[in-house]
């Protein structure tokens, strides 16, 4: 399913990334693309917001990657099967790569596959697009695109 989103501010776009990271339940995999300014970060501020991580929320651009522990765990999902989810569940860790600068040589040595292998970190990778060949296939993809000065337009 395909939605999108128009935001003419920054508040408003922050805030779409919170009401994103109010349905992550941890695994969960946030690829966003777009252009310089489009406001991938700004979004990717509201998701750490939204899912408790402690701030201040800066770009990792020149970082790579920055991992954020979250201080107030979601709930885990209510159990689909009868036999429910025994591990518990809930969301530990946010990893907030940039990819702008790196490979997938660079990203795999930082890490990647462990990081995406725990259920319990969320993942949000900005110029995701330049790794897509170690993208698992269930991520969630997002596009980001100017249309002025302060409005945006976001595909999911």
């Amino acid at each position: 399913m395909k939605k999108t989103f128009i935001t003419n501010n920054f508040r408003k776009t922050r805030k779409l990334g919170e009401l994103l990271a109010s349905e992550l339940r941890g695994g969960e995999i946030v690829c966003l693309s777009g252009e310089l300014g489009s406001g991938k970060t700004t979004f990717s501020q509201g998701v750490l917001k939204g899912l408790g991580a402690k701030g201040p929320y800066t770009s990792p651009t020149f970082v790579v990657m920055k991992q954020y522990r979250v201080m107030q765990t979601p709930p885990p999902p209510p159990p689909l099967t009868k036999g429910g989810n025994k591990k518990g569940g809930g969301i530990q860790n946010i990893y907030h790569f940039d990819i702008y600068r790196v490979g997938v040589k660079d990203i795999l040595d930082l890490g990647w596959d462990e990081i995406t292998a725990n259920k319990s970190n969320i993942i949000i990778v900005e110029w995701a697009e330049r790794i897509k060949s170690i993208i698992p296939k269930n991520a969630i993809w997002m596009k980001f695109e100017h249309l002025g000065k302060n409005r945006r337009k976001i595909f999911f």
